[in-house]
């Protein structure tokens, strides 16, 4: 009797021991990551496509002198489809872009073109032009960095910086970029009022009157408060403008 309840105990152990084996986990499989796709290089486009292409972006500019934007769009999207390699109708569909509002897609199409040619400073500038507007100003300030180390004499990467470095209260950095655009470009307004509004900012307000003053030389109109609403145009926030016009009522 013991000798039979010795075996049964013997029998239950050897179960026990074997249901309490660790199970080997399976060995993990090897995962590959597929490789990230690159964009295919465009065709080159023959003899007649880039004919049509000109003709299309003729059309598409001819719509833009008319704000006649979403035609305009659609000229010079198939203009650009039709040529890609034009690096110059690519920066006049992104610019088109960016006049009609569309911020994020003049961004695409302006990269989509620095992807063919990314010393093409043209698109520096709109590029960088496009990001100001659109309140991205670190990389506003490095793409017309980048497009001033292409070519120095650039007085719309400077004019540009000297709005940007004035946004973000680099008043000093927004001076030097200031008087460099007054230099190569003496004769547009924009510099001087962009140099008045940061002198105005940093403190200076008597010397920020007698820059505002070397506008008004070049363009009686900025005597004149309707007159400044055209700035927006030309970069300047609702605030900047509304500063210049402090600067303009000061005596």
């Amino acid at each position: 009797m013991f000798q039979l309840f010795l075996l049964l105990l013997l029998n239950i152990g050897s179960l026990f021991l074997v249901g309490c084996q660790a199970v080997k986990p399976p060995e993990s499989e090897t995962v590959i990551s597929p490789s990230p796709a690159v964009a295919p290089t465009p065709p080159k486009p023959s003899a007649e496509e880039v004919k049509a292409a000109s003709e299309y972006r003729q059309l598409g500019l001819e719509y833009r002198s008319q704000k006649r934007y979403p035609e305009a769009i659609e000229a010079l999207s198939k203009s650009v489809n039709l040529d890609p390699y034009n690096l110059s109708g690519g920066v006049i569909y992104g610019w088109t872009l960016h006049l009609a509002g569309k911020q994020p897609e003049a961004i695409a199409a302006l990269q989509k073109t620095l992807s063919l040619d990314p010393n093409h400073v043209p698109a520096l500038n709109a590029l960088g032009i496009v990001y100001l507007v659109s309140g991205n100003l670190p990389l506003a300030v490095e793409t017309h960095h980048q497009a001033i180390k292409l070519k120095p004499a650039n007085e719309i990467a400077h004019y540009n910086l000297s709005l940007a470095y004035h946004r973000l209260k680099n008043y000093d950095q927004g001076i030097i970029h200031g008087q460099e655009a007054t230099v190569l470009e003496a004769d547009n307004p924009h510099p001087w009022v962009s140099l008045a509004l940061i002198y105005w900012d940093k403190g200076d307000k008597s010397l920020a009157q007698q820059t505002y003053q070397k506008a008004i030389a070049l363009d009686g109109r900025y005597r004149e408060r309707w007159f400044l609403d055209h700035l927006k145009e030309a970069g300047f926030t609702v605030e900047q403008i509304d500063t210049v016009e402090a600067i303009r009522q000061y005596q």
